[in-house]
């Protein structure tokens, strides 16, 4: 304890000793915000060209990895959102249930005979399984020229 205290006392008494301290530590904190400059320069930099900005000075190889980036990101973006449609549509089946099971309590307290038709949910993929079979014809070359008055000419 008591050369804890001699050496804090010898510290007290050199100047010299703690202003190189704090200059070092001064030039510690200046490199760290130098860094961090850079780095927000750098992400500042990125985040222009995310956008679309600023692509000009940039490489064939640079815009080829920006669009891969691109490419991964939104592929993310995509999964996520269906990942959402489908939560929202389960959540919107138990819904159905529950109102259908509902409905159903209502009509027996009224006296009201059950629905004998099929649910909404049969109705809608039927709709689906109708609205899928349809033909169409598609023709892929320039149109062919037809002539009202010359029949030999095409």
């Amino acid at each position: 304890m008591n050369k804890t205290i001699e050496r804090y006392q010898k510290r007290e008494k050199d100047p010299a000793l703690s202003i190189k301290a704090v200059d070092e530590a001064l030039q510690n904190v200046k490199e760290d915000a130098h860094s961090m400059a850079k780095k927000i320069d750098f992400l500042e930099d990125s985040k222009r060209k995310l956008l679309g900005n600023g692509l000009e000075p940039c490489s064939l190889n640079e815009l080829q990895q920006l669009e891969n980036q691109l490419e991964r990101s939104l592929s993310r973006i995509r999964a996520r959102k269906n990942q959402l449609f489908w939560e929202q549509i389960e959540k919107l089946k138990e819904e159905e249930k529950r109102l259908g099971e509902e409905n159903a309590n209502l009509r027996e307290k009224c006296g009201m005979q059950p629905r004998n038709s099929t649910s909404p949910t049969s109705e809608l993929e039927e709709l689906h399984i109708q609205t899928m079979e349809v033909e169409t014809e598609l023709f892929i070359g320039p149109p062919e020229r037809r002539s009202t008055k010359n029949p030999s000419i095409k």
